[in-house]
């Protein structure tokens, strides 16, 4: 159990990509979602949207996207269902983070799931993060949602295995 834990619990050094306008991925993990959205509540915007599950394997620490200042932060409770259903960032327990970066606003969610019970999220609005640093974690296994602005280029597929800080999700426009 103790080597489970040390093992689950991991947090590597990450190469982070330089240059403008890239977005890297949140969370290590498997896309399982790519879609065109109109975000309501927070950007009130149209958005691509971005998910990612992360499996009890994964590294499970969560780095910011871009650059930005955080502008808002909101716990949501809710129900542990399996993170991979399309309703679980809806219903489950869930935190939000919106960074106001260079190159639009983007969001964040960080969804519980059927194993994982507890998110993380350890910024407060107004706090400044770096693309790739560490910002939160979410333990066990869960999904990470990310929705970047409507004119950034995706550059992932759904099946693609993706690394917290170090693989180019998407670039803006």
């Amino acid at each position: 159990m103790t080597l489970f834990m040390v093992f689950f619990f991991r947090d590597p050094e990450r190469i982070i990509p330089q240059g403008e306008g890239i977005f890297v991925s949140p969370a290590d993990g498997k896309v399982i979602l790519i879609k065109d959205v109109f975000e309501e509540e927070f950007l009130k915007s149209d958005a691509k949207e971005i998910s990612i599950f992360m499996s009890p394997l994964n590294v499970h620490v969560n780095r910011a996207p871009c650059d930005g200042k955080v502008r808002a932060v909101k716990y949501s409770p809710g129900q542990y269902m399996a993170a991979y259903r399309d309703d679980a960032p809806l219903k489950n327990e869930n935190i939000v983070m919106v960074l106001d970066g260079d190159d639009g606003q983007i969001l964040v969610r960080q969804v519980a799931g059927f194993v994982a019970r507890r998110a993380v999220c350890r910024v407060k609005a107004g706090d400044i993060l770096k693309r790739g640093e560490r910002y939160g974690m979410i333990k066990f296994s869960s999904r990470l949602d990310v929705y970047l602005p409507k004119n950034a280029r995706i550059k992932v597929k759904i099946g693609d295995r993706v690394k917290a800080g170090e693989s180019v999700i998407a670039i803006n426009k």
